[in-house]
């Protein structure tokens, strides 16, 4: 079967001397594995549109494992990515958790739209790293099946306190009348920007602001809910946060 999808490369890695695996992030397939033959010979065609963060146009047929890139046409590669090594190591991250909440040939536009955008940001904008990491792991979450019940309290059904609770465990809030133990304070304008980042169309949800206390308490609980959910380890994370 030969077929032709644009895909991110969210994966690469060097099969015996000169071959390469890569992982695709794609819209009509979800993640897709292929082979590039000779990829990592210096005159290689497909050196540039199958390295890491290559999004490109790709022709490609099943092998008996796998599937085997014909031709790939570069699109964007992200290049600017290579000039910030805080910026790349979120990239990284990105790619990482990308690759742990899609699934095979199952449709992932989205995602791959949100992934794109963000790599966008990070390549030509001086957003707040903080409002763009955010943003990425929440809407991953929820397409991956972990939204959050952020629409009302969830023991009265109290729609906003001034004060209120994020319960990263059981992944709900509590106003500020029914607060529980173990949950993380914060202000109505954190659960506003959650709510915004959860249910707002792919293309905005990068358009928020908060004040930096604000900010650093969505992140916090942005980040844990993300690590007591998925369960794993990411050494994509703790790398960039050494960083900073």
């Amino acid at each position: 079967m030969k077929t032709t999808t644009k895909g991110l490369v969210i994966r690469e890695q060097t099969i015996g001397e000169s071959d390469r695996l890569v992982t695709l992030l794609t819209a009509d397939w979800g993640l897709v594995r292929a082979f590039v033959r000779g990829a990592k010979q210096t005159k290689s065609r497909l050196a540039s549109s199958t390295s890491l963060f290559a999004y490109s146009e790709f022709s490609l047929y099943r092998g008996r494992d796998a599937f085997v890139v014909d031709n790939a046409t570069p699109i964007e590669v992200f290049f600017d990515l290579r000039k910030d090594i805080v910026k790349l190591a979120l990239a990284q991250y990105f790619a990482q958790l990308s690759f742990e909440l899609a699934t095979e040939e199952q449709p992932a536009a989205e995602m791959l739209s949100v992934i794109l955008n963000s790599l966008h940001l990070l390549c030509n904008s001086d957003k707040d790293l903080r409002i763009i990491k955010s943003a990425v792991e929440l809407r991953l979450l929820s397409l991956g099946g972990y939204m959050p019940n952020i629409l009302a309290c969830a023991n009265c059904s109290t729609y906003e306190t001034d004060l209120m609770y994020f319960d990263t465990m059981d992944g709900c809030i509590y106003c500020e009348n029914c607060g529980k133990a173990g949950a993380i304070p914060c202000s109505k304008n954190v659960i506003t920007a959650i709510r915004f980042v959860c249910l707002t169309e792919p293309k905005k949800i990068f358009s928020f602001t908060l004040s930096e206390e604000n900010m650093e308490i969505l992140s916090t609980i942005i980040e844990k809910y993300l690590i007591s959910h998925l369960q794993k380890r990411f050494p994509t994370l703790e790398f960039y946060k050494g960083l900073l």
